[in-house]
């Protein structure tokens, strides 16, 4: 049986990732600060012995026993994550570093939840994972972007350095039930607007292009 600790568990993507884990008998540690996750994404599964909760913010060390971790830990959306952009920094490079030395005492295997923003805003489209984008550390979403592009290196070079294992998904418009309603988010913003019945906003001259993911299919490919 495995011991599977989920950083971000509360969040949209990590109530998903709990129910699936928690649905193949595997005993799951969730922790969050509930900055953007919520107790409510998983009211559901609570009565399932197999699951604690536990408050904490990943910026600290954390000690417990594991063989697997999820991090996820981060504001995703901008109107979340430029809200207090140095600790969004802060979440993705320390909570990075905290876990990555759960892993190594542990020796758990570990995936970070990264992004499609680690390619800035890219000049080839779609991008391959050799294309190393068009990127600018200082911009307001920098704090999110270069945040995410430090935690990869630092899973790469635990990787070479003390050869963990890891894993690293960069994880594209992903939609579907639980989604934050007013995360700013395209495919939220068509629904809400529609529910409420406003106009649908169209941003630019419509010609833009997005890789949508739906969330079950997302959760799949982070287990297998």
């Amino acid at each position: 049986m495995n011991k599977i600790l989920i950083t971000g568990g509360a969040g949209f993507l990590g109530s998903h990732l709990t129910e699936r884990l928690l649905k193949e008998d595997n005993d799951v540690l969730m922790v969050d600060n509930y900055f953007t996750g919520s107790k409510a994404n998983l009211e559901h599964l609570l009565p399932n012995p197999r699951l604690e909760l536990m408050r904490h913010d990943v910026t600290f060390p954390l000690y417990v026993e594991t063989n697997q971790i999820y991090n996820l830990a981060c504001p995703a959306s901008p109107v979340h994550y430029q809200y207090d952009p140095v600790q969004t920094t802060k979440t993705s490079v320390h909570g990075a570093i905290n876990m990555l030395g759960l892993a190594k005492r542990t020796r758990a295997r570990i995936l970070q939840a990264s992004t499609s923003e680690v390619y800035g805003d890219p000049e080839v489209h779609p991008q391959p994972e050799d294309y190393w984008g068009k990127v600018n550390p200082i911009g307001i979403r920098s704090c999110y972007d270069e945040g995410k592009r430090c935690a990869e290196t630092l899973f790469f070079d635990y990787y070479r350095q003390h050869k963990l294992d890891i894993k690293v998904v960069r994880i594209f418009n992903t939609y579907g039930p639980r989604m934050h309603p007013n995360d700013g988010r395209v495919v939220s913003n068509f629904i809400v607007q529609a529910l409420q019945g406003k106009d649908i906003t169209i941003y630019g001259d419509g010609q833009q292009t997005r890789s949508f993911c739906y969330v079950d299919d997302l959760i799949d490919a982070m287990v297998r």
